[in-house]
């Protein structure tokens, strides 16, 4: 009998997949035998594709011959992050400020096992500086400290993991530009790093470099930081947003920067979210796909480069699942496994085999066994099973 799991309410069988942005990275695996295989494409300046090479690629691109990756994460910078069902984290491109975690500052092409621990559970990269969870709850940060991005208290850059605190109950992070939304077991989120914007929801636009807690709540279910804005939805389905707002990005009808959580509109269906440069993106329970914000390259899926300051459905059809946005790109995964991708395309992160930008959803290939996607800075990451 075929594998059946569940993510994100929807059932797939025989196949176990995670992805991301202007790289695309995927997994495959087969029934009864999940081993996800991992590819990518896009920008390969720094190595990002883990191909051995500093080629780029418009179409994937199989990377390694090793099998069982389970998840990636979305990345703001020139690296590509992953973790394997046996909950080992790997890292690969750029090593700036020692980003990679493995010690040092050498750039690498191909993915680089952290450490030899097997409880890694989320990944996030923003800017050179690299955020994660563990299985435990605890939460773990290393590379760039500008503007104290990791948390750590301090203004220090390091090349290897270092423990946030001693707390035992983080859940989920998103790492936007030098800043970190996370959340908590309890339903709490908190916020950490550059805030000119007010993009931490703190109601200021000081910078902190260790946790604040955004308001008291504790019914938020999900968080998305993006370059300068943040996205949230809460346990009643509520879509919330802050930060800067220069091109409509926070969704609320206008162009005025906010510094503490907003709620766009008044519908209690919302899923999914991802945001990018100054554009964000959502899935509703319905299926249906939304977008607002800047849209210079069409990543909005709209057909036209108008910015909006509210959310425009995207078609009409309510089949898409899993969405993630890039710089200025969005990749998503429909209910039957097709891959989609629109926007920017300049280096070919859109895995369409052409650097051709597109401003209406576009499939990719005609396989229907992608799994999930995750985007990144011009190389989206995704999972592939065949």
């Amino acid at each position: 009998m075929p594998v059946t799991t569940t993510i994100s309410g929807v059932q797939y069988s025989g196949i176990w997949s995670l992805a991301g942005q202007a790289n695309a990275k995927a997994l495959t695996t087969w029934p009864e035998q999940p081993a996800p295989k991992l590819y990518a494409w896009g920008n390969n300046s720094s190595g990002q594709l883990g191909l051995s090479n500093t080629t780029n690629y418009s179409s994937p691109k199989q990377v390694g011959s090793l099998t069982a990756w389970s998840f990636l994460g979305k990345v703001y910078g020139d690296q590509s992050a992953s973790i394997k069902t046996d909950g080992t984290l790997w890292l690969w491109g750029s090593n700036a400020q020692g980003a990679l975690g493995l010690g040092n500052t050498t750039n690498y092409s191909s993915p680089k096992q952290v450490g030899s621990l097997t409880n890694w559970a989320d990944i996030g990269i923003g800017n050179n500086g690299s955020i994660a969870v563990k299985t435990d709850g605890t939460l773990w940060a290393w590379g760039r400290n500008l503007y104290g991005g990791l948390g750590l208290g301090n203004t220090t850059n390091y090349s290897s993991p270092k423990q946030v605190g001693a707390l035992t109950n983080w859940s989920r992070i998103s790492v936007g530009n030098l800043f970190t939304l996370a959340k908590k077991t309890d339903g709490t989120i908190w916020s950490w790093g550059i805030n000119q914007y007010g993009q931490l929801g703190l109601g200021n636009t000081t910078y902190y470099s260790s946790p604040k807690q955004v308001g008291s709540l504790t019914n938020w279910s999900s968080v998305a930081a993006a370059v300068y804005h943040s996205l949230a939805v809460k346990t009643d389905g509520t879509l919330w947003s802050w930060g800067l707002n220069t091109s409509g990005q926070l969704g609320l009808g206008n162009i005025t920067n906010y510094s503490s959580p907003k709620q766009i509109g008044a519908l209690t269906a919302w899923l999914t979210i991802s945001g990018g440069y100054n554009f964000s993106v959502a899935v509703k329970t319905d299926g249906t796909f939304w977008s607002w914000g800047r849209n210079n390259h069409g990543q909005l899926g709209l057909n036209n480069t108008t910015d909006y300051s509210s959310p425009k459905q995207v078609g009409s059809l309510t089949n898409w699942s899993i969405v993630s946005a890039g710089e200025a790109s969005v990749s998503s995964i429909k209910t039957d496994g097709a891959f989609w991708s629109w926007g920017r395309n300049h280096l070919g992160q859109l895995g369409r085999g052409n650097t051709t930008s597109y401003s209406s959803p576009k499939q990719v290939g005609s396989l229907t066994t992608w799994l999930k996607v995750a985007g990144g800075n011009y190389a989206p990451v995704a999972i592939l099973t065949i």
